[in-house]
């Protein structure tokens, strides 16, 4: 049991845990203390000094984000002396702020320019150094556009790439006013390890860092009448996109979507979820195969554990930092670019519709999305498998430019052919969802016994833990399996790329105890990507976890192997898992990739 202590905050006395913060306490007493640098996901800072508090007794103001309570203590967190700091401080900030609102991409949802706002910052008393400083723009990422302009140093960005991914991507170079956020010898996000996860952008308060974005050609294809324009929404979509119409954390708005998007002229509107369950039936596949060799054969060219291949910024992290263990990885392309270069052959055939005119878009929560649509191997079909993705922030502003009123939307539902999935493609959205998508086919394909948990949910690969196992015996298999009788199948998710490094690290020092790995590199899969609504925090991606296991308890399909329209695609036109067909267009290769 936790200590208590008694502190006084603006004439309330309150009583607190030992250790919590000044804004902790501030919060529990329902208080507003203003913050920049601060984020719940991060690590300490106290440097941008917006949150400063009086103690009395004190002459200094204290950050309230970085100054633990003590027995006794008093604090004024609205006094005059904090008042005029605080403004004082928001001045400075936007002294050396390009503050172009209007038409900054993050207008309306910056917290600079919301605290601006609060304090009414309408006269400067400070030189605008803005205009004079020369800045740069970094536009070369098909991912990520850094606008030096907009940043206010706060250095939330760095933290981010640093404490929550472990890739350092970015750095704080100089110091005093000519102190910046930069990359290794300030080279162009692109020539550096950066993974395209985006995460700096859900972690970044003004617009020095957003995302690439392609609305335009999007609108552009739509008013094409010579184009057949094909959109796919990612699983994480459903439970974000409300956030961004106005609904509370963890609304599933599934139904409302789809009429949204048919609304905004696409022509077909179908689900990345359809390729999710495809996915788990070749990477299913490959998994045994895997086995197979390793157990039964005693191939020693084969590599265990293998490990999943959905998220394109775990890919190019391994590309960069572990391009000796890319063997390890699942060949197997992520449901979005299965999904395009099926789009482009499976569905152009079955439409009787040329495939160069076809234009395949994408809703993600993902930015490295975007970067994994243009890498080169991307072109199975002949043509660019997905032509434009769009962030579920991008499909946001879409809606809201086309004057559709969300709320008032009927539920419609995904358009067939590739439109139909199962619970199991639903859960690619969280962490762990991939490998109980995963568990939930092979176990049944080797034993003819579906996984005995109850109703399907393998909860030992869910939960918010970084790193979580599980392992599951396999008794009694069926004919041709029987070399894996007893066999105790272990697995492992991993969310965040500095957990990605531990599971990493095994596999490199060849102590690995798995068979099986799942890796995403945003804090709770996909649903916190960094494409997905802001502000993003532990509890907003609780309440979308719950809304993607909710999805799935209601399907009335939760295995991806019972999918019919997965079932008539093998039928009609790939032929059988890991076939030829299948391996060209389902699967690729990666590459290795210099560290800078």
């Amino acid at each position: 049991m936790s200590t208590k202590i008694n502190i006084n905050i603006n004439g309330i006395a309150l009583e607190v845990d030992q250790g919590k913060t000044i804004l902790e306490a501030a919060d529990q007493a329902g208080i507003i203390i203003p913050t920049l640098c601060y984020h719940k996901d991060l690590c300490i800072a106290g440097n941008c000094r917006v949150c400063v508090v009086e103690l009395i007794g004190q002459k200094r103001l204290s950050a309230a984000c970085a100054t633990p309570c003590e027995e006794g203590m008093e604090i004024r967190t609205n006094s005059l002396h904090v008042r005029n700091s605080r403004k004082h401080i928001i001045e400075l900030l936007l002294s050396e702020h390009r503050a172009e609102c209007t038409s900054c991409y993050k207008n309306g949802n910056c917290e600079l320019q919301k605290l601006a706002s609060d304090y009414k910052i309408v006269t400067q008393d400070f030189i605008p150094l803005a205009q004079q400083k020369k800045y740069t723009i970094d536009q070369f990422s098909p991912s990520i556009l850094k606008d030096d302009s907009k940043c206010i140093r706060c250095q939330r960005c760095v933290r981010t790439c640093a404490g929550l991914q472990g890739v350092n991507a970015l750095s704080v170079a100089h110091k005093g006013d000519r102190m910046k956020i930069t990359t290794f010898f300030e080279k162009a996000i692109t020539e550096v390890v950066c993974t395209n996860c985006g995460q700096c952008i859900n972690h970044c308060p003004t617009g020095a860092l957003v995302e690439r974005n392609y609305i335009e050609e999007v609108w552009d294809a739509i008013s094409d009448p010579e184009l057949h324009v094909v959109v796919q929404t990612a699983p994480a979509v459903r439970v974000g996109l409300g956030e961004e119409m106005g609904f509370p954390p963890g609304e599933r708005v599934t139904g409302r979507m789809v009429e949204a998007l048919k609304r905004l002229g696409f022509n077909s509107v179908l689900d990345t979820d359809f390729t999710a369950d495809l996915t788990i039936i070749e990477e299913g596949t490959e998994l045994l195969e895997r086995l197979k060799k390793t157990l039964k054969e005693k191939d020693p060219s084969v590599k265990l554990p293998m490990a999943t291949s959905c998220s394109p910024g775990w890919i190019k992290y391994i590309e960069h930092l572990y391009s000796d263990c890319l063997e390890h990885l699942s060949t197997c392309k992520s449901p979005q670019q299965m999904f395009g270069a099926l789009v482009k052959t499976y569905y152009a055939e079955s439409r009787s519709l040329k495939p160069e005119k076809i234009v395949s878009v994408s809703i993600m929560p993902c930015t490295a999305k975007k970067f994994e649509a243009a890498r080169p191997e991307m072109h199975a079909s002949g043509y660019t498998d997905v032509d434009y993705v769009l962030t579920t922030r991008e499909l946001a502003i879409m809606i809201k430019q086309a004057g559709i009123d969300f709320a008032k939307l009927p539920e419609s539902s995904f358009d067939r052919l590739m439109g139909q999935s199962s619970g199991a493609g639903v859960i690619f959205g969280a962490t762990g969802g991939v490998m109980e998508a995963a568990l939930r086919t092979v176990y049944e394909l080797v034993t003819g016994r579906e996984v005995p948990f109850e109703k399907l949910n393998i909860t030992p690969v869910r939960g918010s833990e970084g790193i979580r196992e599980a392992c599951i015996k396999i008794e009694n298999p069926q004919e041709g399996w029987e070399f894996l009788d007893g066999v105790e199948l272990r697995c492992a998710v991993a969310h965040g790329l500095v957990h990605a490094k531990q599971l990493m690290d095994q596999i490199k020092a060849g102590t690995s105890p798995y068979h099986f790995i799942e890796i995403m590199a945003c804090p709770g899969g996909c649903l916190g990507g960094g494409g997905q609504p802001i502000p993003t925090n532990p509890e907003i991606r609780a309440k979308r976890t719950e809304a993607i296991y909710a999805e799935d308890e209601e399907m009335p399909l939760r295995k991806s192997h019972e999918n019919p329209e997965v079932l008539l695609l093998y039928k009609n036109f790939l032929g059988h898992p890991l076939g030829k067909k299948s391996h060209h267009l389902l699967h690729t290769s990666y590459i290795e990739r210099n560290r800078y």
